[in-house]
């Protein structure tokens, strides 16, 4: 986050097992390594001079038009981008100082037993910008101009004319001390063998022209065999080769550079960033017209070819349905209530009072006391055009409980038509069997749904979000859809229904929750705008968690010469990064907490959206669902465990979810009515009562957190 708020853009910040840090100029990436013995100092000391490169350095190839090594361009950009950084951010000046007296401290560029004057102009630079606060070096006149020139340079250009300058002037001055070195190795073999003296020397300076032809001469006054010899590199002493010919180097550059990869951690795994997908919603959502035609086809086709009735096949459950669509009608006027009171309130508290410049004449009595006389009048606040999107677990897990979930989903329809709230109901399954048909009409299984890549996460192609309710459609329609939707959970509960009970691709399947939760990254937005609201709640009903991810990674197989794209699974060393929002997540975690982090990820992109989760369970599920996110002691524990007893019902706000709902099943499941028989005595008809009172109390508690939300 530093280093993001530092370059003013949503760079891509990696940390990975690299041995020093890197900003890439074109791609916009900073790479930095896993540090262990970096101190503070050191480490924001680091990332300011990356993030200096990241606002200051241009991204453009200069190679072709100065012929310069790299180094003495680094040594004179460097030197600009950290005074303009220590120019833009008045702070970093002392970051800067802290961070390089630590590095000169513990010798980092090599220094400690070294005479300064021995080492080039480049090797002086880089010291006196970067450490020049704690050394004392001394430059000639011509070498001050060049270090001035170095310091002045506010252009990337201005950079490469001085280190075109500073590089000939080392190159000058290594041919230089190399061309003494070369004389004085020479001139003991230059005569008959006899002793060296200093006149041969003088002799040797003035450029005498009685040279041997071992020297590496190739003018035009030698034979032919000693030019061509002259123009290998056989003769290490020669002009044209040994060490004098070598390019003049940076090495306090390099002794940086070595020192630095001492404080990273080459051990460990290397961390692996990866990205959610933007899904084609056609490819990936059933409409719903085509989930209720389906249901339509299949039992049609099933009652014409069996001697089955309708009333037969469907009299039980259709007579179900309408005995629970009479007995919700109470909560649904509940929740109606509930939600107009607080949209009241919310706009009540929101009110504005002003006065209108017309005269109470109630109030004139007072006008000795009070210049408060005239007439006032209250606007209230707009109130907000409200949205509900569901997202239903079709998994097998929800068998036992898929009628009780479904029926909670009802009462917030039923209570969503009486509001006039848009809404959508989205069941998630990768058993839908999607299809596409090519150019000569052959079924084929359809395409991916996004364009995949490594680092990105894999979605299966069989997933599949089933629009199975909308508020688009009259209420006639929307009456037979729930009937039908309801019809498949009253034959999943009965553990005997068989393949022509539910049609082909809608049974129930793995768990993609998710899957669901990256393709709600669409479809939360079109759903916001095609209804044209300002408030959308996110309603979840699930059993329990989503499978594990996988994503996408490049390996190179030896019997290919391209590199193939396979899957790979997530592991703790993986982490999800969010480009729109600058947050990274990590992915160290149980499977289970994946989808925590995902509806994270969803609430930081979302932050008007609340995310509701709603949990059917059984009672010997309870403990450990609420030991996962309340320890196994502890106040919390402890509030959450009597909740469940009391009520069976307990709502958690440390989860993914802005709160997290657990419903009994069993509870949900019993009658609310209050029914006794006509014989009845009085104990069973306290105990009638008592049990519908109990069920009243816990659907009162948790639908008004709802509505609290909601509203």
């Amino acid at each position: 986050m530093l280093a993001k708020c530092l370059a003013m853009e949503d760079i891509i910040v990696e940390h990975k097992k690299v041995e020093t840090a890197c900003f890439n100029v074109h791609t916009r990436c900073l790479t930095l390594p896993l540090w262990e013995r970096a101190s503070n100092d050191v480490y924001t000391m680091l990332v300011l001079h990356e993030i200096s490169h990241s606002l200051f350095s241009p991204d453009i190839d200069w190679t072709e038009d100065y012929k310069i090594p790299q180094q003495f361009v680094n040594v004179c950009e460097d030197a600009r981008v950290e005074k303009l950084c220590k120019r833009k951010y008045p702070g970093s000046p002392k970051s800067f100082y802290a961070g390089y007296k630590e590095l000169n401290d513990q010798d980092f560029f090599s220094i400690a037993d070294e005479d300064l004057d021995t080492f080039n102009l480049a090797d002086k630079v880089n010291l006196y910008f970067k450490v020049g606060n704690f050394l004392k070096l001394d430059f000639s006149s011509k070498e001050k101009e060049i270090v001035d020139l170095v310091g002045a340079a506010e252009t990337f250009p201005e950079v490469l004319n001085a280190a075109e300058v500073l590089y000939k002037y080392c190159k000058e001055k290594q041919n230089e001390e190399t061309k003494v070195n070369l004389d004085s190795h020479e001139n003991p073999t230059s005569g008959s063998g006899g002793d060296f003296g200093p006149d041969d020397f003088e002799n040797q300076e003035e450029g005498d022209n009685d040279q041997p032809e071992s020297s590496g001469d190739n003018g035009s006054g030698g034979d032919q065999d000693s030019q061509e010899e002259g123009n290998q590199p056989q003769n290490q002493n020669g002009p044209q080769g040994g060490e004098h010919n070598e390019e003049p180097e940076v090495k306090t550059m390099d002794s940086l550079e070595e020192a630095l990869k001492e404080l990273v951690n080459k051990n460990g795994y290397e961390n692996v960033y990866l990205e959610i997908p933007k899904l084609e919603l056609d490819k990936v959502i059933v409409p719903n017209a085509e989930i209720h035609n389906k249901c339509k086809q299949t039992w049609e086709n099933l009652l014409q070819r069996t001697e089955y009735t309708h009333d037969h096949v469907f009299g039980e459950v259709d007579k179900k349905y309408n005995e629970f669509r009479r007995s919700a009608q109470k909560e649904v006027g509940y929740l109606v209530k509930e939600f107009e009171c607080r949209k009241a309130a919310d706009s009540y508290a929101r009110a504005t009072t002003a006065r209108t410049g017309v005269l109470d004449c109630a109030r004139l009595h007072n006008y000795k006391f009070s210049e408060d006389l005239f007439k006032k009048v209250t606007t209230l606040a707009d109130g907000k055009n409200h949205g509900l999107m569901f997202v239903l677990d079709w998994s097998g897990s929800m068998g036992d409980v898929m009628l009780d979930t479904v029926k909670q989903l009802f009462n917030l329809i039923w209570f969503c038509k009486k509001v006039a709230i848009p809404f959508e109901v989205y069941a998630f399954t990768n058993d839908y069997p999607i299809t596409k048909f090519d150019e000569s009409g052959v079924r084929d299984i359809r395409l991916s749904a996004y364009k995949k890549k490594d680092g990105v996460i894999h979605i299966t192609e069989w997933f599949s979000m089933m629009n199975i309710l909308t508020s688009k459609v009259n209420n006639k329609t929307l009456e037979t859809q729930m009937k039908n939707i309801f019809r498949l959970a009253y034959a999943f509960g009965r553990h005997s229904y068989t393949s022509y009970d539910v049609p082909m691709g809608m049974g129930l399947s793995g768990t993609p929750l998710n899957e669901s939760l990256i393709a709600l990254h669409q479809i939360l937005p079109k759903f916001q705008r095609e209804n044209k609201l300002q408030k959308v709640q996110c309603v979840i009903l699930t059993d329990g968690e989503g499978c594990g991810l996988k994503y996408h990674k490049e390996f190179q197989r030896k019997w290919e010469t391209e590199p193939y794209l396979g899957t790979n699974h997530i592991s703790n060393d993986c982490f999800l990064r969010d480009r729109k929002t600058g947050n990274t997540y990590s992915l160290d975690c149980d499977y289970y907490q994946m989808t925590d982090i995902l509806l994270k990820n969803l609430r930081d992109n979302f932050t008007n959206t609340n995310f509701i989760g709603i949990r059917v369970m059984e009672s010997r599920d309870s403990g450990h669902f609420i030991r996962r996110y309340c320890g196994h002691y502890g106040s919390d524990y402890e509030k959450v465990m009597n909740s469940w007893k009391k009520e069976k019902a307990f709502s958690i706000k440390n989860s993914g979810y802005n709160v997290y709902f657990g419903l009994s099943a069993s509870a949900l499941s019993q009658e609310t009515e209050f029914a006794v028989a006509e014989d009845a005595t009085k104990s069973q008809i306290k105990n009638a009562f008592m049990k519908s009172l109990k069920s009243k109390k816990m659907n009162k508690k948790i639908l008004g957190e709802f509505i609290e939300l909601v509203a």
